[in-house]
């Protein structure tokens, strides 16, 4: 499932362009592509939340997103291309010998949406495996996964376990007390 307005073909190439653009200005210390939102389609200037992944050779080099809207998607693309290439703190920065082989993905999001649920076998049967990206917060703690998350754990209970333990919390903790969940969907699009 997508986001409820689509982006164009112009608007994905667009978006590419100006993430790789974004991480080669910085890999070379020179300014930031400019945004001139008058020249942008509609969608492109509206607030909208993006996560951009980089991989190398089918393996994570970094992601980074948002999952409220902030600021212009284009904006929103261009940080986070930047900072999943130079600030997602499980990798070191990109390198300039790294630049070439990188592919980049943008996930365009829905506003996450609350799951009301009454108990842990109540929640499996509420989330949609390859559809839905799922959000759980515990006080301040919060992790996410995309949708594309699926495709690697694909079994609703280990999908929460590991978000839990990305959340920093003990990989039972979904099955111990009820969760804040909140679940989005994607459009997305690569290089």
């Amino acid at each position: 499932m997508m986001p409820e307005r689509h982006l164009s073909d112009s608007d994905r190439s667009f978006l590419l362009s100006l993430a790789r653009s974004s991480i080669e200005s910085r890999l070379h210390n020179t300014d930031l592509p400019v945004i001139i939102h008058a020249t942008l389609s509609q969608i492109l200037r509206e607030e909208g939340a993006s996560f951009v992944t980089l991989t190398i050779h089918g393996y994570l080099r970094g992601c980074v997103g948002a999952l409220d809207p902030y600021q212009s998607l284009a904006e929103d693309v261009r940080e986070h291309a930047i900072a999943a290439a130079f600030e997602d703190y499980r990798f070191p920065p990109l390198q300039s010998h790294e630049i070439d082989d990188i592919v980049i993905e943008i996930s365009y999001l829905t506003r996450p949406k609350k799951l009301e649920y009454h108990s842990p076998e109540h929640l499996l049967t509420l989330l949609r495996p390859h559809i839905d990206g799922v959000v759980l917060k515990d006080g301040i703690r919060r992790s996410t996964f995309l949708p594309q998350v699926w495709e690697k754990i694909s079994e609703p209970e280990d999908f929460l376990e590991q978000l839990c333990m990305k959340m920093g919390s003990s990989p039972d903790t979904w099955r111990r007390k009820l969760l804040e969940v909140f679940t989005y969907q994607v459009e997305e699009f690569k290089e």
